[in-house]
């Protein structure tokens, strides 16, 4: 996995060049987000973790899942870690309309352990760092109105609600 190079020492999550973040732990330990461009034993364990805590009905990825993802061009996989351990995630997808390049962030996730730490924070600001150097006309997300915390945090980065109806059709 490819660790983004981190600004100095900040007490909030911070966006440098190129996507480096790092966020600060409960406990002030920086969390360091990197952009993944391997799958190991690591990572498949702790996508064992967190996926349960996402989702109730989805299983864990396996490792080939995981591969497809990071190999993508049209994806990118970005972890969390505080003192080495893999402790959020969150999946950027992006697509091309004939209006323009347009980013979706998918799948975030925090460890029960990190979550209200500037975890999340700084894997959102990842996304939107990498979207804005692709060119991405937007980023897109939707939330469960159950997840107040994470609607907060998606405010106060800038998010706005779409006034929109989303349809699903399963397949």
């Amino acid at each position: 996995m490819k660790s983004l190079p981190v600004p100095g020492s900040a007490t909030r999550p911070t966006v440098g060049l190129r996507g480096s973040v790092r966020g600060v732990s409960a406990e002030n330990r920086p969390a360091e987000v990197s952009r993944v461009d391997r799958v190991d034993d690591e990572l498949v364990t702790a996508f064992a973790a967190l996926i349960p805590q996402l989702s109730a009905s989805s299983p864990p990825p396996s490792a080939e899942v995981l591969r497809a993802i990071v190999d993508s061009p049209d994806s990118v996989l970005f972890i969390a870690r505080v003192d080495g351990r893999i402790v959020g995630s969150l999946t950027l997808a992006f697509y091309r309309i004939p209006t323009g390049l347009k980013a979706w962030i998918e799948d975030v996730v925090v460890d029960s352990t990190a979550r209200g730490s500037g975890v999340g924070e700084a894997l959102n600001r990842a996304a939107i760092d990498e979207a804005g150097q692709r060119g991405a006309k937007n980023v897109s997300l939707t939330s469960r109105s159950s997840r107040e915390a994470a609607n907060r945090l998606y405010r106060r980065l800038g998010f706005e609600p779409y006034e929109t109806n989303l349809y699903r059709y399963r397949l």
